[in-house]
């Protein structure tokens, strides 16, 4: 009987352990308990840092952190059963970019942000916003801007006479792409087909978007197609590049092929510069990071670059310490002081412009300043661009739009080369047009 019941107690412990996700711990000390829900390790471990710092600054008003990281598709489905029934939510959760708009259906049950950034909204990066508003509203704070910049094996250049720092456009990379291929027999860069990194940044670098303002389907406009023939044609007609292992850059594949030097150029959001570190120790030293190539006014360019990616941080409506809530987040991501933390904890370009510049003239010697052939001049390279970055739209059919490029149009046309790119994107537009105007 004993050994039934002993039993019986390592099952519930075992059965608790998995409710309450992986990683659930608190901040030191004591105080009101706040709740906060992460599907991001860093993430947890930043906030965990906020904690300490808050309560080292408000010694009257400490709180008691209580971080949980769930697996990404158990947080956001749990979090969204809690909002729905009205029971159970968390008093801060991140959301991620593409799952946002399911969290502004109807009336949002997550708490107003607005009065956060009253007082210094022009010091964001404003394209930034509309990522997580509604109705004039804004409902999550973001970590990064995710302005999308090249990253340049120096080394390989270098072996084929190139000068990355001036490639300036996209035919200044094709070109550089050709000499790389022919002295040294490497590939300029990886193309994604499970994610829409590229494509992304090159649509929207021209003013592009899946969705117009009133969400009506854009995918099949003549300017996508266009890209997505570009892209092919790196692959298929100048050889000068191939679908990343893994399907795309960040991936456990991804970072083996980019560490192994297969490639010359890797273009990806600003925090990419974390997964070089953690995943891409061989590469230390030799990468060098500019603007991302560009379109000149003549082929349409209107954006020096894309800002990708996402996780924006809400409070749902529910919670019984809202207002205690919103000061700290507000005092872990939303002033110039977080967002200096955000680039020293997590090497991220945060949504405070006014911190780039606060970073770039004051930089201090760090793992990624080391790890950067111009590490010191990181945020220079960010400066420049922060009254041109573009954020295509996140719309209730994103998540969907995005699935059927990778799996569909991506995969068709740039994985096996059995489909062109006009057809393939017209065949996903049409799908997205079944499913109603986006919201």
């Amino acid at each position: 009987m004993k050994k039934v019941i002993s039993l019986l107690v390592i099952l519930t412990m075992m059965v608790t352990t998995l409710l309450t996700g992986c990683g659930s711990s608190s901040s030191s000390g004591s105080g009101t308990e706040l709740k906060l829900w992460t599907f991001v390790g860093l993430h947890g471990n930043f906030y965990k840092d906020a904690a300490k710092r808050w309560n080292k600054a408000h010694p009257n008003e400490k709180i008691n952190l209580k971080v949980t990281t769930y697996p990404y598709a158990d947080m956001h489905n749990k979090l969204l059963v809690a909002l729905q029934s009205g029971v159970g939510a968390p008093d801060i959760s991140d959301v991620e970019l593409g799952q946002f708009p399911n969290f502004l259906k109807g009336t949002p049950q997550i708490a107003n942000l607005s009065d956060l950034v009253s007082a210094d909204k022009d010091k964001f990066v404003q394209s930034r916003f509309k990522l997580y508003s509604k109705d004039g509203k804004l409902y999550g704070l973001d970590f990064h801007v995710g302005a999308t910049v090249a990253f340049y094996n120096k080394d390989i250049c270098a072996q084929a006479g190139v000068d990355p720092t001036k490639i300036k456009t996209w035919d200044d990379f094709e070109a550089a792409g050709k000499t790389i291929k022919a002295k040294t027999g490497k590939l300029m860069c990886y193309v994604s087909q499970t994610a829409t990194w590229e494509f992304t940044l090159m649509t929207a670098q021209k003013g592009s978007d899946v969705f117009d303002e009133n969400g009506n389907v854009t995918l099949d406009n003549q300017t996508n197609i266009d890209i997505l023939k570009k892209l092919h044609d790196m692959i298929y007609v100048d050889k000068i590049a191939a679908v990343s292992p893994g399907g795309q850059v960040d991936t456990e594949e991804g970072y083996g092929a980019v560490n192994k030097g297969k490639v010359a150029a890797v273009v990806m959001p600003f925090w990419y510069t974390s997964r070089f570190l953690e995943n891409m120790p061989d590469l230390k030293g030799k990468m060098l990071v500019t603007a991302p190539p560009q379109f000149t006014a003549e082929q349409g360019g209107k954006y020096m670059t894309a800002g990708l990616g996402g996780t924006g941080t809400v409070i749902p409506s529910q919670g019984k310490n809202i207002k205690l809530a919103k000061k700290f987040l507000q005092f872990a991501k939303e002033t110039k002081e977080a967002s200096i933390k955000i680039w020293e904890q997590l090497g991220f370009d945060p949504p405070r412009w006014d911190a780039w510049n606060e970073i770039s003239s004051n930089m201090k010697d760090s793992k990624y300043t080391e790890y950067f052939a111009n590490g010191k001049d990181l945020f220079k390279v960010l400066v420049p661009m922060k009254d041109s970055v573009n954020i295509q739209r996140s719309t209730s059919l994103s998540p969907t739009a995005n699935d059927l490029l990778n799996t569909q149009a991506f995969y068709k046309v740039l994985q096996k080369n059995t489909q062109d790119p006009a057809t393939a994107l017209k065949a996903a537009a049409n799908e997205l047009r079944k499913k109603g105007k986006a919201n």
